[in-house]
């Protein structure tokens, strides 16, 4: 049965409210999204991440989770895992084949002549000490990140020395297979 023009018009209106509901991401939030696509390029299927450095709401560089350039990644080869002790007596696996999509994305800027003083960096979880040193020394002075990482004690307190804003959006821990 055809419809008349006034159920047409209330569709249409019904349409426009829905429409008018919508609710644009933060810039937090789209920039997250966007390290979750950086993630799909990542080589190591334990710890798949992405890595978005972001100035004045532009991005300057990008990075995921793999081996360095001409060396064989964990999807090719499988995993290159070593045994950490930790102070409390906890051992984890860690694989060592890789490098992490925060230390790419730095290394990616640094490669094109990029300047991050003063960046946001974007992340699937807290960085390690390591990458943690890195965003300190090339003057990042945000870092956000979707979750907790077991192995990052060391980060929040090396970031307040340092003046690093970090901020943990889910108050969850990351995990994944064989810690």
């Amino acid at each position: 049965m055809p419809k008349t023009q006034k159920e047409d018009v209330k569709e249409s209106a019904v349409e426009k409210t829905e429409v008018e509901k919508y609710v644009r991401p933060s810039w937090d939030d789209y920039f997250i999204e966007i390290s979750r696509m950086v993630a799909t390029r990542g080589t190591c299927d334990r710890g798949r991440a992405g890595a978005v450095i972001v100035r004045d709401r532009q991005i300057l560089a990008t990075g995921y989770v793999g081996s360095p350039i001409g060396l064989p990644h964990c999807d090719e080869e499988g995993h290159l895992y070593k045994k950490t002790i930790h102070e409390s007596g906890e051992i984890t696996n860690h694989c060592v084949r890789t490098v992490h999509a925060e230390q790419n994305a730095i290394c990616q800027a640094a490669k094109l002549g990029v300047a991050l003083q003063d960046a946001t960096i974007y992340c699937k979880m807290e960085p390690c000490a390591v990458c943690a040193k890195m965003i300190i020394n090339c003057g990042i002075k945000r870092v956000v990140c979707e979750k907790h990482y077991h192995g990052a004690q060391e980060t929040a307190k090396m970031f307040e020395i340092a003046g690093v804003e970090l901020e943990v959006l889910v108050d969850e821990m990351q995990t994944y297979d064989n810690m």
